[in-house]
């Protein structure tokens, strides 16, 4: 039964999934305008098709499930349909984490500076790496979501079973298998992004941390853009890893199903995980102006075209 507050939570969640959908389309549309025309996609460009498409498809399909649970509560609980519906989501999810948390390795290869001959013939070759850890991605990430859709199902069959026909050993014996298999599979799909993106995140704030404080002892008392755009790569790089973890964190406790359905700590897991893409599509937008001038260019073309209609 939804309560007010679920309801609550899934109109913020909607409308939260909404202005995710706007951040990515004008990500989207700036990256996939610079490479028109161009023969070679820079490798930047490329993550940020693939994260902000693959969030885009997120959100909407996110909206729709929220909307379907609210006024098609019996459909969508339907077993094909709910089966379907979580390993659509479990595949989005999981490649939107490995697309952030290559972003992260990148910023981290490009940005930071450290001397080891490893982080070196990354930085040389990264380029021509980034293809082939996309690829890798949505390869991951469908390998990792499909078996959801067998073993819900087996588990489902086994509960719906009477009881003159299922055997009692058996079924528990089939579902903490199932159990055990779903949790190696979300470990597997989770915990490689997670590692990534944490311990990028992790050298480059500290990269940056070091050089600012170069920066400062060698300051001469004037503003440094420099040193200023550093501490605003440190505050994006740390904010993106805080939405990062928190949707890790939100994302676990739906796809374990701790908790019941329309329950208030469900609710705002749901409302904390259409947050978080959100915020960070915002973060990135606000920390790229190439993403920044695409609204403003667009709406000066709606402001003249208007001005132009008037007279």
């Amino acid at each position: 039964m939804k309560t007010s507050f679920a309801l609550h939570c899934l109109s913020v969640a909607i409308i939260e999934s909404l202005a995710g959908i706007l951040g990515d389309g004008i990500i989207l549309a700036a990256c996939s305008l610079s490479c028109i025309g161009s023969k070679t996609w820079p490798p930047y460009d490329m993550i940020m098709i693939s994260l902000s498409s693959s969030r885009f498809i997120l959100q909407s399909w996110n909206i729709l499930e929220y909307l379907m649970s609210i006024f098609y509560e019996n459909f969508f609980c339907q077993e094909n349909v709910n089966v379907a519906s979580k390993t659509i989501f479990t595949f989005l999810n999981y490649s939107s984490l490995w697309f952030g948390a290559w972003l992260s390795v990148f910023y981290c290869i490009k940005v930071a500076s450290f001397a080891q001959s490893f982080f070196i013939w990354l930085k040389l070759r990264i380029a021509r790496l980034v293809p082939w850890m996309l690829l890798t991605s949505w390869f991951c990430s469908v390998t990792t979501a499909v078996p959801f859709a067998w073993d819900l199902y087996s588990v489902h069959k086994n509960i719906t079973a009477p009881s003159s026909v299922t055997n009692s050993s058996a079924w528990t014996t089939t579902r903490i298998d199932s159990s055990g298999l779903l949790f190696f599979l979300y470990n597997v799909g989770v915990a490689m992004p997670l590692i990534l993106s944490v311990v990028s995140s992790i050298l480059l704030v500290w990269s940056l941390w070091i050089h600012t404080r170069q920066m400062q002892n060698n300051a001469s008392g004037f503003r440094d853009p420099s040193l200023e755009a550093h501490t605003k790569a440190i505050k994006s790089v740390c904010s993106l890893l805080i939405f990062y973890v928190t949707y890790y964190i939100a994302f676990s406790f739906l796809l374990y199903n701790l908790f019941l359905y329309f329950s208030t700590p469900k609710s705002i897991c749901i409302a904390v995980m259409a947050a978080c893409p959100t915020g960070h599509s915002i973060v990135l937008i606000w920390s790229n102006p190439k993403f920044r001038e695409l609204p403003a260019r667009i709406w000066h073309h709606i402001s003249c075209s208007v001005r132009t209609t008037s007279i």
